[in-house]
Formats: C-alpha cells, sequence, structure tokens
C-alpha cells in the first residue's frame, strides 16, 4: 500500500513538471504597500535598450503574473511608479519576485531560475552596503540638524567612510563578477562599476566571457565596445588622427612623436572641464619647456563657443576640433564616452596615462619629465 502510495504522488510531480512551459517564461510578483500604485510594467531588450513589452494591474493583494517568450536567456524589468527590478530570464523559468514599496532601498527578492539565484545573491551584496550608506546618510542629516553652520565639516568628516563602503561593494562585486563568470549576472554586476573607474578591468571581462556568453545580443554589442576600448588601453599605440584647427590648418598626432603629448578631450559647454583648465594651464606652463605639450580636441559645435572658451581659460596650446559633438570620427575612435578625458602619450607614441587630473597629472609629469 505505501509502494502505491509513493508511485501516485511521483506520477503527479511528473505531471506538474510535464505541464511547466518550455516555451514561455513566468514572473508571479507579490508587492506590498504599493499605495496609489496600480500599474505594473515589463521591459525587455531590443537593441540594447530597454523598451515596454507588457503591463498588468495589481491584484488587491499586490499581485501580479506576466507570462513572455524570449529567444535566449535575457534580461527584463519589472516596474511600478518610480521603483525597478531587474530579472534574467529564459524560457522554461518559474520566477517569484517580491518586494515592499516602500523600502527605500528598493530591496527585493527573487527566486526560480539559475540566473535569477545569481541576480538574487548580488542583490543581497548591494543592498547590504545600501542600507550601511542609508544609516550614514541618516547620520549625516541627524548632525546637520543641530550643527547646521557646520555642514560642511560633516560632511568632509563622513565622506571617507562613504568611499570605504564604496570601494568594499566594488571588491565584493568583482569578486561576484570572478567567481560567476559565464552567467548574465556576472556581466550586469560588471555594468554596474564606474566605467571610467574600472575601464581596465571591463576590457579583460570583456575578453575573458566573449565565448562564453555570446548571442546575446547586450552583451554582444559590449564585448564590441570593449573590443573598441582595448585599443585605447595604458600600454597601447595610439591611434592616429588629423583633425583642423580653427583656421582649417590640419594637425596630426604624428606631428607631436618624440614628445610627451596629453591629448585632451574637452568643451566649452562642459563645467568640468572648464572647473579643470587652470589645472591643465599650470602643468603646460610648468613642463612646456620639458619635452611637453598639450594637443586640445573639442567637442563643441558652435565654433564661437570653442574659441571663446580658449581665450577666457587662457588655453596657449593648440586647439582641434571636428564640431560633431560625441560623433566626431576621433572622438570614437578613442571611445571617448565622457568628458573630460585625456590621454597622456609618451614619444613613441604609446599611451602611458589616461585621465590624470590636478594633482595626479602634475606627480605624473614630475615623476616622468626629470
Amino acid at each position: 500500500m505505501r509502494i502505491k502510495q509513493l508511485s501516485l504522488i511521483m506520477l503527479i510531480a511528473i505531471a506538474f513538471t510535464a505541464c511547466k512551459p518550455k516555451d514561455s517564461f513566468t514572473i508571479d510578483g507579490t508587492f506590498q504597500n504599493p499605495g496609489a500604485e496600480k500599474k505594473v510594467f515589463l521591459y525587455g531588450m531590443q537593441n540594447s535598450n530597454m523598451i515596454a513589452i507588457d503591463s498588468t494591474n495589481l491584484s488587491e493583494k499586490g499581485e501580479f503574473k506576466f507570462i513572455r517568450k524570449t529567444p535566449s536567456v535575457d534580461f527584463f524589468r519589472v516596474s511600478v511608479g518610480n521603483h525597478e527590478f531587474m530579472l534574467i530570464a529564459k524560457n522554461g523559468d518559474a520566477i517569484k519576485l517580491e518586494a515592499d514599496l516602500a523600502d527605500k532601498t528598493m530591496a527585493y527578492k527573487i527566486s526560480g531560475a539559475n540566473e535569477v539565484d545569481k541576480l538574487s545573491e548580488l542583490n543581497g551584496i548591494r543592498n547590504t552596503f545600501a542600507k550601511q550608506v542609508e544609516k550614514l546618510q541618516a547620520d549625516f542629516e541627524a548632525k546637520v540638524a543641530t550643527q547646521p553652520q557646520n555642514r560642511a565639516a560633516i560632511l568632509e568628516s563622513m565622506k571617507p567612510q562613504y568611499e570605504s563602503y564604496i570601494n568594499q561593494l566594488n571588491t565584493q562585486i568583482l569578486k561576484f563578477a570572478k567567481d560567476n563568470k559565464g552567467t548574465l549576472a556576472s556581466f550586469y554586476a560588471m555594468n554596474t562599476l564606474s566605467p571610467q573607474e574600472f575601464e581596465a578591468e571591463l576590457v579583460k571581462f570583456a575578453d575573458e566571457v566573449k565565448e562564453d556568453i555570446k548571442g546575446n545580443a547586450t552583451v554582444d554589442a559590449f564585448v564590441k565596445q570593449m573590443a573598441l576600448l582595448k585599443a585605447v588601453q595604458v600600454g597601447e599605440t595610439a591611434p592616429g588622427f588629423t583633425i583642423n584647427t580653427a583656421e582649417g590648418k590640419p594637425v596630426s598626432l604624428a606631428d607631436y612623436k618624440g614628445k610627451y603629448v596629453l591629448v585632451d578631450f574637452w568643451a566649452s559647454w562642459c563645467q568640468p572641464c572648464r572647473q579643470e583648465n587652470p589645472n591643465v594651464v599650470k602643468v603646460y606652463n610648468q613642463y612646456k619647456t620639458k619635452n611637453f605639450d598639450i594637443l586640445g580636441i573639442s567637442l563643441d559645435t558652435d565654433k564661437a563657443a570653442w574659441l571663446g572658451a580658449v581665450k577666457a581659460d587662457g588655453l596657449s596650446w593648440t586647439h582641434v576640433s571636428e564640431l560633431k559633438d560625441f560623433n566626431g570620427e576621433t572622438v570614437k575612435k578613442y571611445q571617448v564616452q565622457a568628458i573630460p578625458t585625456s590621454y597622456l602619450i609618451d614619444p613613441a607614441g604609446k599611451i602611458v596615462a589616461k585621465n590624470l587630473r590636478g594633482e595626479a597629472l602634475e606627480a605624473f609629469l614630475a615623476k616622468t619629465l626629470r
């Protein structure tokens, strides 16, 4: 009798497994404290961009459900109001999503598939540090409330703790990505890092996973971009280019061979660039007689604004521009995604440093141009 009962249980289990849809995935979700929010949207990837692909209404209990198909494992996002929850899904997955919309850290629980479980692990790491930062913010506001006149000093005193949290988080994210290579969760983890601060790590990661995660459009686009970025890493030969000055005179990178040259991408409308310009003027005046020069490449589209900023900031080195914003050929060749961006190139044409600012630039030149 016991054997027959066990066999019946096994048959029921097999039947449920067999009925699980293999050509689609499901997302069953529950939101606590939704407030006035009633509409839930599902976003999917298309041409490396997230677009809305479905929507539904929350039940009275805050529940919702999506059933979708996907050609391959990919990224999806559930959005309600100002809250966004990233997911990774493939056909056959039965995903559970739970969140409290009153939680300021936007923490959420997901389960039901291997990639989702990995993403849940990553979210756990990020949530830990989010809570620490939230507490630090509360402590800051409490201190400022009693000493408003000391706001700047309080901020400065708490800054090291904040930076420590961020550094610890970044270290944990890098470890997670290394431990989970070959998954979309590891790719997502790497893309939460600052692209400027962790450029070298992102380039290396793309090289290591390009065969493991190929076929996903978002990953393929990332790998392609990193391949271009690899060409302008420290140690590589700087790509050649020729751009005209405002007077129409062509200037080539090859003209600076035999010198150290700082190729400085900037624009008149870029406030961080303008704030950095006095530091650049200082090092230029200090080292221009020591085999050092600067070539300014403006991303301006307004010629008058460009030349006006050159004059106003006292930038006495050579300046060129394609006058095409971020769409200039040289800007694309050097993979400039934000400005200011700079490359220090040695007399042999090799890139020896990137994005040195202020004291860091001066220290590097002092050490190098003896």
